[in-house]
């Protein structure tokens, strides 16, 4: 049974990733032919992430050929964080340790839901990924849902897969994941 169930979400994903020319994130349509920070920017969900990337100084990267798969926390995401922890990471003498937790939300190369849902299936339920970063996010599905588990344990849900961009992909994730 849970066999079918992982060919019915591979085929589902290939289904919708195929079909759809661009995805509605945070009110607004993401063309996959802009490049992540082209699309991020119009996200009304993610200008916290926005925010924390140009604090980073990342913008550049971002912006360049990759390609990159960006697990892209909402802004509820980063409002699950102890209160004042994002005002305290965005400001200068900070940069190192912001950059550290955006880079651990970024996996070199363009992977799909289909990928990484093969991936957890090759690795009989689990997938780990290298972040640029340098450490590792697991994969595992809970039901039909991808979950990405950090180096400290924390869990976050893949809420909104397989948004194209022209330098990679960005699956939107519910929770800010933490390296060591």
């Amino acid at each position: 049974m849970k066999k079918l169930a992982l060919v019915f979400a591979l085929a589902f994903v290939s289904a919708t990733s195929f079909a759809q020319k661009s995805v509605m994130v945070g009110g607004a349509a993401m063309y996959p032919t802009k490049n992540i920070i082209e699309n991020a920017v119009n996200s009304k969900d993610h200008t916290t992430l926005v925010a924390a990337v140009k604090a980073a100084g990342l913008v550049e990267t971002l912006s360049s050929a990759g390609p990159f798969t960006v697990f892209a926390p909402t802004n509820e995401a980063f409002n699950k964080l102890p209160a004042g922890t994002v005002e305290t990471l965005v400001k200068p003498e900070n940069k190192g340790t912001l950059t550290s937790i955006l880079t651990y939300h970024v996996v070199a190369g363009k992977l799909t839901a289909a990928d990484i849902i093969a991936k957890i299936k090759a690795g009989r339920g689990k997938a780990t990924m290298k972040t640029v970063q340098g450490e590792t996010l697991t994969a595992s599905l809970k039901g039909k849902h991808v979950i990405l588990t950090d180096e400290k344990g924390g869990k976050a849900k893949v809420t909104i897969a397989n948004v194209n961009q022209s330098n990679g992909v960005i699956h939107v994730i519910d929770t800010v994941l933490m390296p060591k």
